[in-house]
Formats: C-alpha cells, structure tokens, sequence
C-alpha cells in the first residue's frame, strides 16, 4: 500500500484568532441619557460635602483645662457648708464644663469614583430637564451691568448658576453680573454636588464642559 497521504487527508493546524485588546479606561457619556439617576448616591454625595464645609472649631474648657482649683476652698467638716475639694468644679461658677465641646472634623469620606458617579447623575438630570446652556463665546466690551445683561438676554438666560473656567479670563463678565439678583457665577473648581442640586437653570462656558467632561471620566 502507498503509505503517503493526500493533500485532503492532512489536518491543517488551526490558527489562533488574535485577542481583541481591552480598553485601558472606560468612556462615559456624563450628559446623555445613558446615566440613570441614583438618588442614594447624589444624597451621599451632598452630605459628605456639607459635612466637609462645617468649621467643627466648638470648643469649651474642662476642669481641667480651667484656671486653679489647687486648693481645697474650705476644710471638709466644721464650717457648715457644702463639701468642696477644687474651686473649677462644674458645680461652681467658672468652672469647668461637665461635658466640654472639643474641635473636630465633621468631615466624612467618600469614594472618587463614587463623588464623580453623583456629579454625572447630577448634570445628566440637570441636561434631561433642559436646564442645561452652553455658551460659546461670553467677551463683554466692558464690566457694566447692563452690558452684562444684554449678553444674558441674548443667550435667553434669565437666571440661574453661571460657570466659567476661571475668574480671571472672565473678569470683565463676573464685574457686571455682581448686580445681578437671581445670577451667581461661580469658578469650575468651585462647581460641587451641592451647587449642581440647589440651582436652578446653569450656563456653563464651552471651554469648562469640556474640561468638566475630562474630569467625570
């Protein structure tokens, strides 16, 4: 017999297919209506940032922490009063506090991707609501409020919060707006959870929704 075997009868081996490579960071879509609004989250969010924003400096002197008292006042029997062993007892005028308010932090933590998820639902609901402007060009020709009001009529914006990328490229516009009653404007880095779930309409620069954009990814 031929023991040399056909083309058909060989076994091609089988190529491996190429892997597809994952994405190093996933992309998110913070302003469409792919963001579902999580209400547990946002309200993390607002109370970790009012938290934060409380002074905690409180704080009242112990009995210790109150001057003298080093000496008993009186003797313990033979005077007819009440016993008595230090003067900055809380018992007694000027002295110490029983239960004395120490300064601390109210501060409470959250997570960054946590803090970011609650800013997304935020300015998805603010977009789903049409509450939501982005102003192209904002170049006052001077800093007096009734130049600042045309410009806010133009872009049919009748009050609300105004976000801007910084103070300083918008000086001019934040001088005219001052006198303003029913318009804030406030610095991208000041924008918070807090900010986003008081305020009414936003206008928001094109420069700081994109840099806003990069920084919810």
């Amino acid at each position: 017999m031929n023991a040399t075997a056909t083309k058909s009868d060989r076994q091609e081996p089988a190529v491996a297919k190429p892997k597809k490579a994952k994405p190093t960071r996933k992309v998110y879509k913070p302003f469409s209506d792919d963001v579902p609004f999580n209400e547990s989250l946002v309200h993390q969010a607002v109370v970790a940032w009012l938290a934060g924003a409380r002074a905690g400096t409180k704080a009242q002197r112990n009995r210790s922490a109150v001057r003298g008292g080093g000496a008993k006042p009186w003797r313990q029997k033979g005077t007819g009063r009440a016993r008595a062993g230090t003067r900055s007892s809380p018992l007694w005028r000027g002295g110490g506090r029983t239960f004395a308010a120490t300064s601390r932090s109210h501060a409470k933590k959250i997570n960054r991707k946590m803090y970011r998820g609650a800013m997304r639902c935020l300015l998805a609901e603010v977009a789903r609501s049409k509450r939501l402007t982005i102003a192209r060009k904002i170049e006052p020709a001077d800093h007096r409020t009734k130049t600042a009001l045309k410009l806010l009529e133009e872009m049919e914006f009748s009050g609300g919060l105004i976000v801007v990328e910084s103070y300083d490229d918008y000086r001019e516009f934040c001088l005219g707006i001052r006198n303003l009653p029913g318009v804030d404007i406030i610095d991208l880095r000041e924008l918070s959870p807090v900010a986003l779930a008081g305020s009414g309409p936003i206008l928001i620069t094109e420069g700081a929704f994109k840099a806003l954009k990069e920084r919810l990814q």
